[in-house]
């Protein structure tokens, strides 16, 4: 039995989905770059997306691809959302753990620039959560 939602619940959700329908763009960006803008690169971050293992690359779509899908069942108040943000998640940090471990991405880029990704895995977090929280208040079933 669904129950009423707070505006806030649509808020968040519609907020949550063009976080991840950017994380899309930011997706397909990527794999339809032209070769002249691979070319256009400095050295090092060139040797870096070029050497970025194609797991990195899957988890990256699993990433951003499941948290919108997720994101659409949040607003089609389906209980579904739960366990595919948690799909979403899982990419997430398959994905950070290349960045922060494996590869060599702060040795490219500074290090302020760990910030984002680290934003990245407490959306997560908390996407997770609040789908979890929208489940146990009953407004999504």
């Amino acid at each position: 039995m669904k129950t009423k939602v707070p505006r806030s619940y649509w808020f968040i959700s519609t907020l949550a989905l063009i976080w991840n329908a950017l994380g899309c763009l930011a997706y397909l960006s990527m794999q339809l770059m032209p070769q002249g803008a691979l070319e256009a690169m400095p050295e090092a971050e060139r040797a870096l997306f070029e050497s970025t293992p194609e797991w990195v690359t899957s988890a990256f779509a699993i990433s951003v691809w499941f948290g919108l899908l997720g994101c659409i069942f949040l607003l089609l108040r389906k209980s579904l959302a739960h366990p595919i943000l948690i799909v979403s998640f899982i990419g997430i940090v398959t994905q950070q753990i290349w960045n922060f471990f494996i590869g060599k991405t702060f040795e490219v880029f500074p290090p302020e620039q760990a910030l984002m990704p680290i934003v990245v895995v407490l959306i997560g977090i908390y996407l997770i959560y609040y789908s979890k929280r929208a489940k146990t208040n009953n407004w999504i079933n």
